[in-house]
């Protein structure tokens, strides 16, 4: 058995049976090119059928060294695992080497957040006499106090808006619809922009119920909600890489920090499980943690 034969059998396994694209079948191949490059440079003499959990775990190892994260760590192994796992459903092997193989443990990556005070710098910071400036600070204002995802803020329909009943309808994952409240603040940016810039725009008719607009009357692209809070942030001031999730997980974060129920707030970020927003509450206690160090009398 060699690699060569294999890593081709491999190949055609992937996109036959599996309808893999190209791309994801070369992924799966470099996974498999990372153990190669271990036993060469090791210079251990195994074939497929001759690998070992030995060999694998020093594998592990040898990436562990190179600084390589445990996530592309536990990529590669998965990668390897399904390499074996062909070869022993087309009965080629008669053993799987990875069988106890254990993926590196990925510890859970906490996203940034912005306190209180750097939120009101941002909104701040906005020049609202510029054509833009309300349609801006409504956009940073609704993702911040509504905790929407991007995709969702561009998707926003102004007859989806039940401002009179304190409340915005939201399309999220899977076109679920939810309920969100919005505050009197971002209500009051939202109505200057609709009754100011958006008015003066040359409105495409199949943008015409969307909320956000480019300066050529159609949806604002994701991309565009980027660069607008990039730029706001830079002019604030502050030196943080701030995302439309940065603003999103610091209204979580405080809603729980002022006490919010994890249902409720589970509910408004359109979270399928618990699970997902049980992250919210290591945030809270580390944004509790790190706003007491910084009391003047801490």
């Amino acid at each position: 058995m060699n690699w060569e034969s294999e890593l081709e059998f491999f190949a055609e396994y992937l996109k036959l049976q599996r309808g893999l694209s190209n791309n994801s079948i070369a992924a799966y191949l470099q996974d498999i090119q990372k153990l190669r490059d271990y036993l060469e440079l090791h210079h251990i003499k195994a074939t497929p059928d001759t690998v070992q959990l030995k060999h694998l775990r020093g594998m592990l190892e040898w990436l562990a060294e190179k600084e390589i994260s445990t996530r592309t760590q536990a990529r590669t192994i998965s990668g390897i695992k399904q390499f074996y796992k062909c070869l022993m459903i087309d009965e080629r092997l008669d053993h799987d080497p990875t069988s106890l193989l254990e993926s590196p443990k990925m510890g859970r990556r906490l996203p940034n957040v912005l306190s209180v005070e750097q939120i009101e710098n941002i909104l701040n910071t906005i020049d609202i006499s510029r054509p833009e400036g309300y349609r801006n600070r409504a956009i940073i204002g609704t993702l911040y106090s509504c905790g929407l995802r991007v995709s969702e803020l561009t998707a926003l329909e102004i007859s989806k808006l039940s401002f009179e009943n304190g409340y915005i309808s939201v399309y999220g994952k899977g076109r679920k619809e939810r309920l969100v409240p919005i505050n009197d603040r971002v209500k009051e940016d939202i109505y200057a922009y609709i009754n100011g810039w958006r008015n003066e725009v040359n409105i495409d008719p199949k943008a015409s119920d969307i909320l956000f607009l480019n300066k050529d009357g159609g949806p604002l692209s994701r991309v565009s909600v980027f660069n607008i809070i990039k730029k706001t942030v830079s002019d604030a001031g502050i030196d943080m890489v701030v995302s439309p999730h940065t603003l999103r997980h610091s209204f979580a974060t405080h809603l729980l920090a002022g006490g919010a129920n994890i249902r409720a707030v589970q509910e408004m970020l359109g979270h399928e499980s618990i699970m997902t927003t049980e992250i919210y509450t290591h945030l809270d206690r580390n944004y509790l943690e790190e706003s007491i160090k910084k009391h003047p009398r801490s």
